[in-house]
């Protein structure tokens, strides 16, 4: 067929329109007189999932072509690495988690607007590949109220430039050098006893809430572990329960903890029971964390208890081990950390005044 060309993809036909524009069409598998137009081309990030869909007889939900992106812009080359990062989710070599939080941060970072020069107020992703060191540092300078977020848009930014020098998209990494210094204000908020009594108050034993906040007590596990835990991963460890999982937080090492009385009843107290043991209004397992994140807050403004989340559940269980005497070795092994330090933060205060109050008991006896 004149102005066509076949590429590398079975049935995938580029065509050259009398506007000179390009389109790309997709022969159906099975169904050679059928084809469908796709929405974007092949420097698409959704390309691949359009392109299957299309073999497969399924029209993508729009016809309208996607605004060409500028090869040698920013904007070319964030698509370029989240279509490698997404290959290495595919293939086993990082994490979905990863990949969902850098799509977040990458559109952030394409809507960033220019603030010097003559590009002044355009979009990042407009401009030229390199983005100059001092246009890094205003954008982490415009995130300052959020370290915690101004950190993970330079671990992308650093992790997408070192995937292009190499390539030779371009010639060195400009964020190579670039420190994020603004002190985090300490994250999650931990659950206080009160809080704790509200929430057990409002809702009592029996209920999906009142599980909902043992299970994060008494494991400590993060909310995109509390979606998967359930029964199938119990087991018995010297004729006493056992809960055994893998957290999905990329670097977490395995994690086996006894299932501790309170967390036991909670567990046989409720009568709707299915594959994890939390479960949505309508019995099903949480689709995802933000799922069961949004039941969290619902409970919580029920109790009355503002600002929390669960990550503070896991904090104040942090906490209350180092209380009762339990060593940072001990917290890493329930939390699932990697790295002692990570688990150091809620021993730290208890442990100087333990050393305190034997330091000082030194001098009691002191003749003054």
């Amino acid at each position: 067929m004149d102005g066509e060309m076949r590429l590398r993809f079975p049935g995938l036909m580029e065509e050259r329109l009398p506007s000179g524009a390009y389109r790309f069409r997709v022969r159906v598998k099975g169904d050679k007189s059928r084809k469908i137009t796709l929405p974007c081309g092949p420097e698409d990030p959704e390309f691949q999932d359009a392109y299957a869909a299309a073999r497969r007889g399924i029209k993508p939900a729009s016809t309208t072509k996607a605004p060409h992106i500028q090869p040698g812009t920013v904007g070319w080359l964030v698509s370029a690495y989240m279509r490698h990062l997404e290959e290495l989710v595919r293939s086993g070599n990082a994490s979905n988690l990863t990949l969902k939080q850098r799509r977040g941060l990458a559109d952030r970072l394409l809507d960033q607007k220019s603030t010097s020069g003559r590009s002044k107020g355009m979009p990042y992703r407009e401009l030229p590949i390199m983005i100059p060191e001092s246009e890094l540092l205003a954008l982490v300078d415009s995130m300052m109220a959020t370290p915690g977020a101004a950190k993970n848009m330079m671990k992308l930014v650093k992790a997408m430039y070192a995937w292009a020098v190499p390539r030779n998209h371009c010639p060195y990494n400009p964020a190579a050098g670039i420190k994020v210094a603004y002190k985090n204000q300490g994250g999650a908020k931990p659950w206080t006893i009160e809080d704790l009594e509200k929430f057990r108050r409002r809702h009592p034993i029996g209920t999906m809430p009142h599980l909902a906040l043992t299970l994060f007590m008494f494991t400590a596990c993060r909310i995109s572990c509390a979606v998967t835990l359930g029964r199938a991963m119990e087991q018995t460890i010297e004729g006493e329960p056992w809960l055994s999982w893998h957290p999905r937080k990329k670097g977490s090492r395995p994690v086996e903890i006894p299932i501790l009385p309170p967390l036991q009843k909670a567990i046989r107290a409720q009568k709707l029971v299915g594959s994890t043991y939390l479960l949505t209004s309508k019995g099903q397992p949480f689709a995802s964390p933000e799922g069961l994140r949004n039941a969290l807050q619902k409970w919580c403004d029920e109790a009355d208890i503002e600002g929390k989340s669960s990550h503070g559940i896991r904090k104040a269980a942090g906490h209350l081990m180092a209380i009762m005497g339990a060593t940072q070795y001990e917290i890493m092994s329930v939390h699932g950390h990697a790295q002692a330090s990570t688990s150091q933060i809620y021993t730290d205060g208890v442990e100087r005044r333990s050393l305190a109050r034997q330091a000082s008991s030194k001098l009691a006896g002191m003749d003054w």
